[in-house]
């Protein structure tokens, strides 16, 4: 008995033949440009932008709606928890002479991470790291800690 190996590319396009035989729209694969979801990569550059301009509403809407966020302090879940967390950051990151310096990025799928260092009006953050995991487009779970030293 011969086995023949057909590799997924030459049964797509025998597929969409098929399709256009039968008079059916061949649809392109998806794209940055076009894809209706949000990608990982979409949402991780979308919530840096939202948290450099200090645009809470922005921010939080990166989140699904049962979204838990893991800090040294305990687990926060959803908008109602989160959201303190954001309006203290924000008004922090907004004083004047701050500084963020973005150091990683990593993505992998549905997973990213960063590492990042800053200095604000209040605090040296030497260490910061967050670890998102996203799933259609929202972010599900976020890992966040750093190592701050206040400002006397």
């Amino acid at each position: 008995m011969k086995t023949r190996l057909v590799s997924r590319q030459s049964l797509a396009t025998k597929a969409a033949a098929q399709r256009a035989m039968v008079g059916e729209a061949i649809k392109p694969e998806p794209t940055r440009e076009n894809r209706a979801t949000p990608s990982t990569q979409d949402v991780l550059d979308h919530h840096l932008k939202c948290f450099g301009e200090g645009d809470l509403e922005g921010i939080l809407s990166d989140y699904a709606s049962e979204a838990v966020l893991f800090t040294p302090t305990g687990p926060l879940r959803g908008e109602k928890a989160i959201r303190p967390l954001f309006q203290a950051m924000i008004a922090e990151f907004r004083k004047p002479g701050a500084a963020f310096d973005l150091k990683q990025k990593f993505i992998e799928a549905d997973y990213a991470y960063i590492l990042w260092t800053a200095d604000t009006a209040d605090n040296v953050y030497e260490l910061g790291t967050d670890t998102f995991v996203v799933q259609d487009g929202k972010i599900v779970a976020q890992s966040f800690t750093s190592r701050m030293t206040p400002k006397d």
